[in-house]
């Protein structure tokens, strides 16, 4: 276990114990192709000169606060691995709760070619590929404002198999420049929810290498991305269609009554693996 312990003492400063070994199998795996029972058993002593050197010069990377994932170049998300790259965020375990959600409340329905579903603000695409995987014969949409990110997902949904159709969208631009006649089943979004005034609490890593437009919001309208999509929703989505978000936990109620006063009911929010108010969702009984 020499060269994982050489890893391991490489990121404790910044990481700690458990998140350093973390780490260190994470790269030992996904670079070598070890896994933990080969590190136990000393074949990552066994690598040859020029991988040990490269595992290095990841390792600084990650040493000096680039995130892993970003070193890889690589993510896992719900049983599948995504290319990311700094103009994506990286996905988070809460986001693959959000899509647990979704995928329960539509597993049995019948008829999957007639479910429309919508993610905005896509990035890497993690939503919308996993829920096209999940959901077999489900038309996927995926709107970003970013050419990176768009690039990337559509990469990664020809790599994993995933019918998707991504349009560069901003969806804070007014209504009537927006394309509005498609109709949704549903529309599910993880949209920047972190106040600016919450970066003093946040991780170097995520602060000097993740997106901030995909990230934050001002101090003065928290709720600036749901209340644009909450809208946009009311005239995209059927009758009885359901909004699904991301949210931030400091404004759960908050985000519950604004999509009230857009007509969405049965509001319900999930908290996730940290006990935390992080997914709510609404339906729309309007329509038009």
């Amino acid at each position: 276990m020499k060269i994982y312990k050489t890893l391991k003492d490489k990121f404790i400063e910044l990481y700690g114990e458990h998140e350093s070994s973390a780490i260190s199998f994470l790269l030992l795996e996904k670079h070598c192709g070890l896994g933990m029972t080969d590190v136990v058993m000393g074949k990552d002593e066994c690598l040859d000169n020029g991988t040990v050197a490269e595992l290095y010069r990841m390792a600084e990377r990650i040493a000096n606060g680039e995130p892993v994932q970003y070193v890889l170049g690589k993510a896992d998300f719900c049983g599948h691995t995504f290319n990311v790259a700094p103009g994506v965020l990286i996905p988070r375990p809460e986001t693959e709760e959000l899509m647990e959600w979704i995928c329960q409340d539509y597993t049995d329905t019948v008829n999957k070619q007639s479910l429309r579903l919508l993610d905005i603000g896509t990035g890497s695409g993690c939503i919308a590929i996993s829920l096209a995987r999940r959901l077999c014969g489900a038309k996927v949409e995926a709107w970003d404002i970013s050419e990176t990110a768009l690039r990337i997902a559509e990469k990664n949904a020809e790599i994993i198999g995933a019918e998707v159709v991504f349009r560069q969208r901003d969806v804070l631009a007014p209504l009537f420049e927006m394309d509005m006649t498609c109709r949704y089943s549903a529309i599910v979004s993880n949209p920047p929810y972190i106040c600016e005034e919450e970066r003093t609490g946040m991780e170097r890593n995520v602060l000097e290498h993740e997106p901030s437009t995909a990230l934050f919001v001002p101090d003065n309208d928290p709720l600036l991305f749901y209340r644009a999509i909450a809208e946009k929703a009311t005239k995209m989505l059927y009758p009885g269609g359901a909004l699904y978000f991301e949210i931030n936990s400091r404004f759960s109620l908050e985000t519950a009554d604004l999509m009230r006063t857009f007509g969405f009911t049965q509001i319900e929010t999930k908290r996730d693996f940290m006990n935390k108010e992080r997914m709510i969702k609404g339906i729309f009984k309007g329509g038009e």
